[in-house]
């Protein structure tokens, strides 16, 4: 089994250690994830049979999990054959790994501290702890027998900075991509590229230090279950990439003047014909208009000769600055499944000035293979009134909402 320097840390950690917490306080693909979940099913099958340990790994929610640490979860069951001797099966419906000797990894999420207190384990993995609240990691906590883990990409106001980095019997382990030894050359020129675009995205991503993520342009989106069954559809919104970029597809729909958005696609290295074959899988229908980036109609055309109603984004002056006062006009809400969505939401800031750190009032350029095909959709599918025009000088929070008023773009 390949292991890097973090695992290592994270086996001495269990194996010798005195301590009860070890956070990870890590930049983005620094491995702390996958490296823990190596440590975690190595442990479960050392112990002798029938004195099995119960490891909980614990996320913000089902999608987050699925996307995450339970995607690398599995990646580790089926590529390490001294692993998945030891493991007896695998249930997908509960997400649990039973070995042959007894242990268990279960994966969780919990909607509340009163729903924390249910089960006792041996060790805890609260996977990018930042979306989970204090009170439920510390019904979680007090609940474990041996160690606990935590890992985040850190920001400031986290309560680990405040209730547990520093405390006694707290080992604090930070790491960046540089400590992870199979990272693909190409995303290592990615997140160091941020240095010349937003040093406090930068120190966070690139380095894992503390940082202020600062000019959040998108405020007004919520997290919600589905979409309304009473919803009017929009359109879909398609951003291309290939090698370092994500494909992006999302689809929005319209109810009580808000804004319902799902995603369906984000993945690297997708051909056209594998884009085909995604909308397909995803029930995507050809008869609804997919908004698109005009700057590939190549693509453009190639998938309309697949029979699908495709269009070029219609952008003009200022698309980028036009898009985004439409979309900070709505109430935004995004379904639970749509992860990848979510977590670019919470990283799309305002670009500084690098002498006098004032806002340049146009996006940082990263992040927004979801968000710029959101944009594409509300560019060129709707038409917003023009009293909604007038307010959008006030802030957020003062200006009028949509109770219906608006047109789709024919």
């Amino acid at each position: 089994m390949e292991v890097s320097e973090l695992y290592y840390k994270a086996y001495e950690f269990i194996k010798n250690s005195d301590d009860d917490v070890q956070v990870h306080q890590g930049g983005t693909s620094s491995g702390k994830t996958y490296s823990i979940l190596q440590c975690l099913f190595t442990i479960a099958g050392e112990v002798q049979d029938g004195q099995g340990e119960i490891i909980t790994v614990c996320g913000q929610d089902i999608p987050n999990l699925k996307a995450g640490a339970l995607r690398d979860a599995l990646n580790i069951y089926i590529t390490t054959p001294e692993i998945k001797a030891k493991i007896k099966s695998y249930n997908k419906s509960d997400r649990i790994f039973e070995y042959f000797n007894g242990s268990i990894i279960e994966f969780k999420s919990y909607d509340s501290f009163q729903d924390a207190k249910s089960g006792k384990r041996s060790y805890l993995f609260v996977n990018e702890a930042n979306g989970i609240p204090y009170p439920i990691y510390q019904e979680l906590a007090i609940r474990t027998k041996n160690k606990v883990f935590i890992d985040y990409n850190p920001n400031a106001g986290f309560w680990a900075h405040e209730f547990i980095i520093g405390r006694p019997k707290t080992q604090l382990v930070i790491s960046d991509h540089r400590d992870n030894a199979f990272l693909d050359q190409r995303i290592r020129d990615k997140i160091e590229a941020l240095k010349h675009i937003d040093i406090e995205q930068w120190k966070v991503y690139a380095r894992g230090l503390t940082g202020r993520i600062e000019g959040m342009i998108f405020t007004n989106w919520f997290i919600c279950d589905y979409i309304p069954e009473d919803a009017k559809f929009i359109g879909y919104g398609l951003d291309f990439g290939f090698t370092n970029d994500e494909t992006g597809c999302i689809e929005v729909w319209m109810q009580n003047g808000e804004l319902w958005v799902d995603e369906l696609i984000y993945e690297t290295n997708l051909t056209n014909p594998d884009i085909s074959r995604k909308l397909k899988e995803q029930g995507v229908s050809k008869t609804k208009e997919i908004i698109a980036d005009s700057a590939e109609p190549k693509s453009i055309e190639e998938l309309k000769r697949m029979g699908w109603f495709i269009n070029g984004a219609a952008k003009g002056p200022d698309s980028i600055k036009n898009s985004i006062d439409i979309l900070k006009r709505y109430r935004i809400n995004v379904t639970r499944g749509s992860v990848w969505l979510r977590k670019e939401l919470e990283r799309y800031t305002w670009r500084k000035d690098k002498i006098s750190g004032r806002s340049l009032q146009e996006p940082v350029d990263t992040w927004n293979h979801l968000i710029d095909p959101l944009r594409y959709v509300a560019l060129n599918k709707l038409k917003v009134h023009n009293k909604m025009k007038a307010s959008s000088r006030l802030p957020y929070q003062e200006r009028p909402t949509y109770n219906g008023d608006f047109d789709l773009v024919r």
